[in-house]
């Protein structure tokens, strides 16, 4: 795994081909258009192209074994046939699950019909599959392979403008608007590509719960996540301090729960909490899962953070002198989306 060389300007990846994907969610008790929208990326991508950060460009189309290194055949397998299977049924609006395999009935054989499928795969009701979601997932999937093989190639940073996000979705579920695991994809695609050790950091305000389940059992890959207490917030189920990793992961995740309203002061300290551990886990490279809806006027989330405090979480990170991809997780303030994402990276470009 070589070190990186080059300190040029940072390059972006985004694929158009997002904008196939948008549904409804069900949350609150009503089905709503997501806040998961198209518009989240279209944003951010106006603001980096005026930024002058360095070029964007579009991914490559990667092999589908790339994402099966961090899931599992059967589960790619069901994203790309979901919709076909759905519409067959004769549906033509979302696909959403209708039953989940909870405790008592047990997770037993895949079922046949589509709406066994669906909750069989899925954790919740707000990630819709619609007819254009496979090729936008896997084009977001793309964009985090193509900042990965930048960064292995020798750059110091790359980001990867991915829609849908990923850091929900587990081995074999998707949820929480995630579908492939796009950090996990990345981590798993440098780890085959020579890097010994990978460090994941999620500073999205939501647990990365999916991303944990993919490494909790592994020592190459470590994983932190800074996000709300589970005890108040979504995905309620995952991330709490004691959840630290298991067999060969054990003490190789670290989760640093925080409560609602935190604002920046107790947040850095989290944070230098979990960059110290990334630090000692001793990784070739970093992968960041950039949720910037720890911002203050979030709709769905509830952190304090502020505009400017980006530049100062960019600036952090850079401080670890460690090749990183930066991979687009959540954010749901769209007016202050754009400039948040940059506020992280120009913190990070300026203090390189």
């Amino acid at each position: 795994m070589a070190v990186f060389r080059e300190n040029r300007p940072m390059l972006s990846f985004h694929s158009p081909r997002h904008r196939l994907h948008h549904g409804h969610e069900l949350k609150d008790g009503a089905l709503t258009p997501s806040h998961e929208a198209p518009q989240r990326a279209e944003i951010i991508l106006a603001q980096l192209r005026g930024a002058g950060l360095g070029e964007v460009v579009e991914p490559r189309a990667y092999d589908r074994s790339c994402f099966v290194a961090a899931h599992s055949e059967r589960f790619v397998h069901f994203l790309e046939t979901a919709w076909a299977q759905w519409a067959a049924a004769g549906r033509t609006h979302d696909a959403l699950p209708l039953v989940w395999p909870v405790r008592e009935l047990g997770a037993g054989a895949e079922p046949a019909h589509i709406d066994g499928r669906l909750g069989y795969y899925a954790m919740d009701a707000g990630s819709p599959i619609t007819a254009g979601t496979w090729d936008a997932v896997r084009s977001s999937a793309d964009c985090a392979l193509g900042a990965a093989d930048a960064v292995l190639g020798g750059m110091r940073a790359a980001f990867a403008l991915c829609r849908p996000p990923g850091h929900h979705a587990g081995p074999e579920y998707v949820g929480g608007y995630c579908y492939l695991n796009n950090a996990a994809i990345a981590a798993e695609s440098a780890r085959r590509h020579g890097a010994r050790r990978v460090a994941i950091v999620d500073v999205d305000f939501h647990h990365g719960n999916g991303t944990q389940a993919i490494f909790y059992d592994r020592a190459d890959v470590f994983f932190a996540s800074l996000h709300g207490d589970p005890q108040w917030c979504y995905p309620y189920f995952s991330g709490r301090a004691e959840d630290r990793g298991r067999g060969a992961g054990d003490r190789c995740t670290a989760n640093f729960p925080l409560p609602p309203g935190t604002g920046w002061d107790a947040y850095a300290a989290a944070l230098e909490q979990a960059l110290a551990q990334v630090a000692a886990h001793a990784a070739d490279l970093l992968v960041v899962s950039l949720g910037v809806d720890t911002f203050e006027c979030d709709p769905i989330s509830h952190f304090r953070l502020r505009s400017t405090d980006f530049l100062r979480l960019g600036a952090r990170l850079a401080k670890l002198r460690m090749p990183t991809v930066f991979v687009m997780e959540g954010g749901y303030m769209v007016d202050a989306i754009g400039l948040n994402v940059v506020n992280t990276l120009r913190g990070f470009e300026d203090a390189a």
